[in-house]
């Protein structure tokens, strides 16, 4: 394996098994081999040859062209054995759900996956209590709560918690909850993010009214201003980053299986929309890997081809040899079984090909890539279906039409932002662009600083590179305003905060086209950028057919709290 330095200090601090005095007691091959091993053992099931498949996968591993999401690198193999990162547990209008699904996500959180929740259903603050003639407290209360729980919970002696809440726009409480992260310190377990309607954004375009609804009676309370709730959430989001928006209509109607339920929520970062008690297991291809060199460097489609096939039997596999929290959770997820295979190393794939990220040609490639890679799954699913069945709950969803042939999955492909796995892999992380050319991140409290390798590469290979270059590169984090780097270079080395937010809702817009769950991917803003930028970005998000948005101006989340953003110290804290 050629691992880079950070690599081995984040397989050290967080991945490796360790003895009982907290030392290091295994490689990262090692490290490999035992995921690989643990996850083909599901190929017995099937009367398959496990031995082959476990080499089939440790190359895939190994190679970093492929790794699976952090808890399954963490706890393949071990006693713990949950390999998901992403569920969304149900949050009745009860003391008996509340506190039964906090419960539920103390196991999650411990086990290292990310927990979603729709607060929704909680009647609103000050509606009445029949059981004890009181007055309810409303969901941000709750949410406070599970924050605090949170705190205490070190998830696997690794993994700090993360959380996403999520509350519908026309919620009686919208306006306490848009404002629930204003101040520091608070909820900073949580991403939040609104579940807007086809109806809101109806009556934002018209400056209309909407009716907020009791969920607790079902009845309207009264009708609001869409533009005035909408200028709240465009304040807080430009304020602190949160909430984020997830389009929850536009996710519902992608939903495979709406006759099981509606999707209310996502994990914490936003790319996994779940119904309740369902769990997810992401894996991620290196793109970097997929690029064959020469005169004319070109995608390579074949090698992408074969390692995505193999790594939908990986996902497939590690849903049936996963130890999972609970039961219903398990119940949930064999029956849809719901995979999530995305990528990373997508900007490096760009800077190889010598193509501008914030271009027309880096779209259109996007789209090609990630509807080879969709189709690609699909087939390798409907494969598996043919010896193995297709999930179980395949008769009653979408997929179930004339002439189709069955799916083992009923989901096949998202995009995560990859933090730690990208770090592991030596590559960009998810879909982002580079964020500097050089910067210092944190983490498990181990300083890493990076320079893009890339970037040296090319400086050396074109006869501009020095000490006094790298100096100034160092300090400026760009390339913008640096003499002696060529033109062409600076192009293809454009950061996050040198693209404009409409190319970077291109881009994730490019990829959520042919990408069946959705696409975990920051809209970066300058710290000058003001209110009506946001705005501006949300409602484009939405007619691009985007499945949620977050928006980040530069500068204005202190460390600490909980972010999406790749720029952060804390980024590799995230579920991946």
């Amino acid at each position: 394996m050629q691992l880079s330095e950070n690599a081995l200090k984040a397989l050290r601090a967080r991945y490796l098994l360790k003895d009982e005095k907290g030392r290091v007691a295994e490689t990262p091959e090692e490290m490999m081999r035992r995921v690989a091993r643990h996850v083909a053992a599901a190929e017995r099931f099937y009367g398959e040859d496990a031995p082959a498949w476990e080499e089939r996968f440790y190359g895939l591993l190994a190679g970093l062209r492929f790794l699976p999401n952090s808890p399954a690198l963490m706890n393949a193999g071990r006693s713990l054995g949950q390999l998901a990162a992403c569920f969304v547990l149900p949050v009745e209008d009860s003391m008996e759900s509340i506190f039964g699904t906090l419960k539920n996500a103390a196991l999650i959180l411990q086990s290292g996956g990310g927990t979603g929740f729709s607060f929704s259903h909680l009647r609103p603050k000050s509606d009445l209590v029949r059981s004890t003639m009181g007055v309810a407290s409303g969901p941000v209360s709750f949410m406070k709560i599970y924050n605090t729980a949170t705190n205490v919970i070190k998830q696997g002696g690794a993994r700090r918690g993360a959380n996403m809440g999520v509350l519908r726009v026309d919620h009686p409480d919208i306006l306490d909850f848009i404002k629930a992260k204003r101040e520091a310190g608070e909820l900073t377990n949580f991403n939040i993010s609104v579940a807007v309607t086809d109806a809101f954004m109806t009556a934002l375009r018209k400056d209309g009214l909407y009716e907020l609804i009791n969920p607790r009676t079902k009845e309207p309370v009264k009708k609001v201003r869409a533009k005035d709730v909408f200028d709240g959430i465009v304040a807080c989001a430009w304020e602190t980053g949160d909430p984020g928006l997830v389009f929850i209509d536009v996710i519902n109607r992608a939903n495979p299986t709406p006759k099981l339920g509606r999707i209310e929520s996502t994990n914490p970062c936003g790319e996994q929309p779940l119904l309740p008690n369902e769990a997810c297991v992401l894996g991620s291809l290196n793109l970097s890997k997929y690029v064959l060199s020469g005169s004319a460097p070109k995608a390579d489609y074949g090698s992408l081809g074969e390692d995505v096939s193999a790594a939908v039997r990986f996902l497939d596999d590690a849903i049936d040899v996963n130890h999972y929290p609970m039961p219903e959770v398990e119940t949930m997820h064999k029956g849809n079984r719901k995979t999530g295979l995305g990528v990373m190393g997508w900007a490096d794939m760009l800077i190889l090909l010598g193509i501008q990220y914030d271009s027309r040609e880096a779209f259109a490639l996007a789209r090609k890539l990630m509807k080879f890679i969709n189709e690609t799954a699909h087939a390798a699913s409907a494969l598996l279906a043919e010896k193995r069945g297709p999930f179980p709950n395949f008769r009653d969803s979408i997929w179930n039409r004339p002439g189709a042939r069955p799916l083992r999955n009923a989901t096949l492909t998202t995009v995560a932002p990859t933090g730690t796995i990208s770090l592991i892999a030596d590559c960009s992380s998810g879909i982002e662009p580079i964020f500097k050319i050089a910067y210092k991140r944190l983490v498990l409290d181990t300083e890493l600083f990076d320079v893009n390798k890339y970037f040296v590469s090319i400086a050396r290979e074109r006869g501009f590179y020095s000490d006094q270059l790298m100096q100034k590169v160092i300090k400026k984090g760009m390339l913008k305003g640096i003499r002696e780097v060529p033109e062409d270079v600076k192009k293809i080395f454009r950061t996050a905060h040198e693209i404009a937010p409409e190319d970077h809702i291109e881009m994730q817009a490019s990829f959520q086209r042919h990408c069946d769950n959705a696409v975990s991917k920051t809209i970066n803003l300058p710290r000058e950028a003001t209110k009506a930028d946001v705005a501006k970005a949300y409602l484009f998000a939405y007619d691009k057919g985007c499945k949620g948005i977050t928006v980040f101006r530069s500068g204005t989340k202190k460390k600490g709290t909980l972010v999406k953003l790749t720029e952060f110290t804390n980024l590799a804290d995230l579920v991946d």
